[in-house]
């Protein structure tokens, strides 16, 4: 007799996250007194602001909060979410499509479930965020992959969507500012996508989590209010994690047309039902106090991506295009491959990643998480000193 499964198939599928494994590896290292700098996660070393803290702590005192509230969310946040699109997008929303999620991750889930059958094509650019692929082949569709490499700037062109449509492509996977690649699309890039995806019915499902997050000349643009007729085939994602430096208070959301805001709040209730009332409470403050402390995080985010992008391109074999968006650098090493390093071959980034790490315990993420190989990502989201001391270890590694 065939032996039983112990783990289903499903879950059994699914890649545990790079990022968070490299974070993970890195934090036990340092852990054991081992000098690690990490360039892993994606996560502000900022503090949440003092005004949010203190938001969720009065919170934490009334008894109101003490009780599940309704699973799509506190009424109170849905509203301010719906002002702060209308604010910083540039478009109204009714406050009955927004669902708010455990997070951001929550959100691309639920997205794909909602709207992704077996059998359905979504095409995701790459490179890629290592939880889109896996959210996917959860919802039970299929991945297509759209390569854009450094010559590209890593931006997909409608000609290369185009040509990897087919009669089952359902959605396209849109994310500007793009994590791993710090990319971000112009308004006349985003504006032929949405276009695009209009012309044949195909969902798009904009994560906008970076939205506050772009340098020089560089402008955010909501896929909707670049082509307004989108709206009743667009999924958009967002959070305050990246934007507050709130990653670890775990709230989320996606607005969507009715019918698809309604699948997703049922599956919800059954699966989390309401997020943390504190943490929704603490998201109310974020989103109703201005800007003032995210605009100086960016001025900070923005002096560390100068540095780390021009150490990085003094290093010879690696090719560096400039990020104009969130806080990561994608450097290609391409030019590196075939290199031995302290007696290693290096066939590949994944190779290269371990060499960095053993070698001089510098924590980055190699190409591989995030697609093809020959490419690391390398977040600035660190103090400046960290990120000298990290990036200046790999320059005289690789320049042994």
């Amino acid at each position: 007799m065939k032996p039983a499964r112990r783990v289903s198939a499903r879950l059994g599928a699914i890649a545990p996250s790079a990022t968070l494994a490299v974070d993970s590896k890195a934090k036990a290292l340092k852990a054991a007194g081992r000098p690690v700098i990490g360039f892993g996660a994606g996560e502000p070393d900022f503090p949440t602001p003092d005004f949010v803290v203190e938001a969720a702590i009065a919170a934490a005192r009334d008894p109101r909060n003490h009780r599940y509230t309704p699973a799509a969310g506190l009424p109170e946040l849905k509203k301010a979410i719906a002002t702060k699109t209308l604010r910083d997008s540039g478009y109204e929303v009714d406050p009955a499509q927004v669902v708010v999620t455990n997070g951001g991750k929550q959100a691309v889930f639920q997205a794909f479930a909602a709207i992704v059958d077996p059998g359905d094509e979504v095409l995701l650019p790459a490179p890629y965020w290592t939880t889109y692929p896996e959210a996917i082949a959860l919802a039970g569709g299929t991945t297509v992959e759209v390569f854009a490499g450094a010559d590209q700037g890593y931006l997909v062109t409608v000609e290369q969507l185009e040509a990897a449509r087919t009669e089952h492509t359902k959605a396209l996977l849109f994310c500007s500012p793009s994590n791993p690649t710090g990319a971000v699309y112009t308004p006349e890039q985003t504006t032929a996508i949405g276009e695009w995806a209009l012309e044949h019915g195909i969902w798009v499902i904009t994560d906008e989590i970076y939205e506050h997050l772009v340098y020089d000349d560089a402008v955010f643009t909501p896929i909707v209010r670049a082509v307004p007729e989108l709206a009743d085939q667009c999924i958009v994602l967002n959070g305050v994690a990246k934007t507050y430096a709130m990653t670890g208070w775990r709230v989320g959301w996606m607005i969507s047309p009715a019918d698809v805001t309604k699948a997703a709040a049922n599956f919800q209730s059954h699966l989390t039902s309401n997020v943390a009332n504190v943490s929704q409470r603490a998201a109310i403050a974020a989103l109703e106090g201005g800007l003032d402390e995210v605009h100086a995080m960016r001025t900070a985010f923005d002096r560390r991506r100068r540095t780390m992008v021009a150490m990085l391109r003094e290093i010879d074999g690696v090719v560096c295009p400039t990020p104009t968006g969130a806080f990561y650098a994608y450097p290609s090493v391409e030019g590196l491959m075939g290199r031995t390093v302290r007696g290693r071959q290096i066939a590949s980034s994944a190779d290269l990643a371990a060499v960095i790490l053993d070698e001089v315990e510098v924590a980055v993420v190699p190409g591989e998480a995030f697609g093809p190989s020959g490419y690391l990502r390398l977040s600035y989201a660190l103090g400046d000193e960290d990120l000298v001391e990290g990036v200046g270890r790999i320059q005289r590694l690789l320049a042994e």
